[in-house]
């Protein structure tokens, strides 16, 4: 790199000579001339200066951090980053709220997202995960439409501050959605700053150890100094006088050289304890008590120092739920984690272009460099925007390029199996496929059916029943103490109170009491309204029950 101050120079590295607010004319007063490059670049590369946002969670802000394993989890992965206590790598992190555009107010009542990219010497390797340990639904062909309801109006353009109806009516029917409302609505909805809340991995993801052994595994990442919160006066105030204060807070604690820090914990549960397990461990809207699922530390995360471009570094980020499944991780079948794991990826594709990976902040420092452990390769090759191809490396499994030919690694699998590199080459054998199908299904069918069984057991695809209010009714009646109930009333009626559809309004504190009579009766007064009590089966009814297929 040139050591010497930077010149102003045109795109293809020419010092110009000339104002840089100027333009050439034919003469005194126009005609402008086409001939002036340096003003059509500026103006062409002026009107693409925007990429797509995000379509969730565009709002946000992030920095470097230092991950560190303490205790190793070798017991249940072979996942390389968790072997050896003492090992460190950088990364970056990037938080958000979910359903707001870029400018909205960080304060917003929302779940955050917490994701970390990890620049390992094996690989990048990336957690997505939310502030809550559950969310708002269980099935994945429900997100769009829920996200759709959290947008603008498409009549009229105008966003939930001026009527919520949209975002209540979908909550009101799809009752799974109680969990996590009682957790947004609770203190928690409204955190103090980024530094200080929690992150969830909220899916359940399987570690697999070297004799082929299963885990299913939580991650928790808290916070040093607690979860920390914001009274909903305060933050409705910092969202109109500063909508950027949470970005704001975290760039200014890091100039000032604090490091804030977090401790990072699993929750691990045996293929015997989920098949025991009240709940099914593929449900999102649901949480492993601790009492009987205790916290395992394992690491260590640390905010180091705030990125120097927030374009390159935050905004071109990409970040995906299936980095995160890394040889010794797998997912589970829970229905919303394995549609991300295709969604992430393919919305990257469209907003940064295929070689998305090739970008500075989300190339693996393996890849295209000659670092430990070994040099990444595979056959993605060419498209706009491509920064490295391979040189002439052969784009498929060639036997004849010698030493340039892609080798495949002799890496730990599964069972503790060795893959030679030549059990990849040649002629694949439809009696060895036959084989290892019926190993995989004998290893995979017993257990599986009795853990995919309980979906099963009380509800249908994206069914509700009675279960689902046990947790989050345990969370508003036995967890919250009378200050924060309160505050809970209050915060569900400032946001309910501008429904501008009054049965939708009734629905709300229907929804509510559903939990517990007298939070529905509070909700009711709250909202101006009278109280109407139902049943389970009777809100069921008066909304309408839909099919279940």
């Amino acid at each position: 790199m040139p050591s010497d101050p930077p010149v102003y120079s045109t795109s293809n590295g020419f010092k110009y000579p000339h104002h840089p607010y100027g333009a050439q004319y034919a003469r005194p007063g126009g005609p402008i001339l086409l001939q002036d490059s340096h003003l059509i670049e500026s103006l062409a590369r002026f009107d693409r200066e925007r990429i797509p946002e995000r379509v969730v969670h565009a709002k946000g802000g992030g920095c470097h951090f230092e991950f560190e394993l303490t205790d190793s989890l070798s017991d249940i992965t072979y996942a390389d980053p968790y072997q050896t206590p003492g090992y460190k790598c950088p990364g970056v992190v990037r938080f958000s709220t979910v359903g707001g555009e870029s400018g909205t107010p960080d304060t917003a009542r929302d779940p955050r997202g917490v994701s970390f990219k990890f620049y390992t010497k094996w690989g990048n390797h990336d957690w997505v995960f939310n502030n809550t340990p559950v969310f708002f639904i269980r099935d994945a062909n429900k997100f769009p439409h829920f996200i759709h309801t959290q947008k603008r109006y498409p009549h009229n353009h105008l966003g939930q501050a001026s009527d919520s109806g949209m975002y209540w009516d979908y909550l009101t029917q799809n009752v799974e959605s109680i969990h996590q409302i009682t957790y947004m609505f609770g203190d928690r909805g409204t955190p103090a700053s980024w530094t200080d809340m929690s992150a969830y991995s909220g899916h359940t993801f399987k570690f697999v150890n070297k004799e082929g052994d299963l885990t299913y595994v939580q991650i928790h990442v808290l916070p040093e100094n607690g979860f920390k919160t914001l009274p909903l006066e305060k933050a409705s105030e910092l969202a109109g006088k500063n909508p950027d204060y949470h970005q704001q807070l975290l760039y200014e604690k890091l100039q000032r050289g604090e490091k804030p820090k977090y401790t990072c914990y699993v929750q691990t549960m045996t293929p015997e304890q989920a098949e025991n397990f009240r709940y099914s461990i593929n449900d999102l809207t649901k949480v492993w008590p601790h009492k009987e699922f205790p916290l395992r530390k394992f690491g260590t995360i640390t905010l180091t120092e705030n990125v120097t471009n927030y374009f390159e570094e935050i905004e071109q980020i990409a970040f995906s739920p299936s980095n995160t499944c890394i040889p010794g991780i797998e997912p589970s079948n829970d229905s919303v984690l394995q549609s991300r794991l295709f969604s992430y990826p393919d919305t990257q594709r469209h907003r940064l272009g295929a070689n998305y990976m090739q970008l500075p902040i989300n190339r693996p420092v393996n890849m295209g460099k000659e670092m430990c452990p070994f040099a990444g390769a595979n056959f993605q090759r060419d498209g706009p925007m491509c920064l490295f191809n391979f040189k002439d490396q052969p784009n498929y499994i060639a036997t004849h390029a010698g030493e340039n030919a892609v080798k495949f690694a002799e890496c730990t699998r599964e069972g503790g199996q060795i893959a030679p590199h030549d059990k990849f080459t040649g002629v694949v054998l439809e009696k060895d496929v036959l084989e290892e199908i019926k190993k995989q299904e004998e290893k995979r069918s017993g257990h599986e059916q009795v853990v995919n069984a309980k979906i099963n057991e009380y509800y249908i695809v994206n069914g509700c029943s009675p279960l689902d209010l046990e947790q989050p009714r345990a969370l508003y009646e036995k967890v919250y103490d009378d200050e924060m109930k309160e505050h809970f009333v209050n915060n569900v009626v400032a946001h309910a109170s501008n429904i501008s559809i009054p049965e939708i309004k009734t629905r709300v504190s229907q929804y509510f009491g559903l939990l517990n009579a007298d939070l529905g009766q509070k909700i009711a007064k709250g909202l101006g309204i009278a109280w109407e009590p139902l049943t389970f089966e009777e809100y069921a009814a008066k909304i309408s029950t839909s099919a279940a297929y």
